[in-house]
């Protein structure tokens, strides 16, 4: 069993950085892949980044390259999404995800773990 705690979300002016982390408890990561999960008002809920356990392997959404750093550190458990240069457009809860297979995956049915999610605000 895996117990996952984001955080780290906040409101943020355009062009502004976050950092959300994801940590975990039950299991260490290096089982896992883990992934980042974004849903804005309204809008289904949509794959963002994710990064195999070793961190050998990482995905991201193409309109987030470049933007967005998904990374893991397995010492602490915990899984990191270094967001750079918001836009108002990137304001949604976001959700760290895990599953105990060594490939990532796009698809949130995948994930068997989830988070209680973080609001991330951007104003312009």
């Amino acid at each position: 069993q895996v117990q996952l705690v984001e955080s780290g979300g906040g409101l943020v002016q355009a062009g502004g950085s976050l950092r959300l982390s994801c940590a975990a408890s039950g299991r260490t990561f290096n089982l896992y892949s883990v992934a980042w999960f974004r849903q804005a008002p309204g809008k289904e809920r949509e794959f963002v980044a994710s990064i195999s356990g070793t961190g050998s392997s990482i995905d991201y959404v193409d309109s987030m390259k470049g933007r967005f750093t998904i990374s893991i550190n397995n010492a602490k458990d915990t899984a990191y999404l270094q967001m750079n240069s918001l836009k108002p457009e990137d304001t949604a809860v976001y959700y760290c995800a895990a599953r105990r297979v060594f490939t990532t995956s796009r698809a949130s049915n995948d994930y068997l773990y989830w988070g209680q999610g973080t609001q991330v605000t951007v104003s312009s």
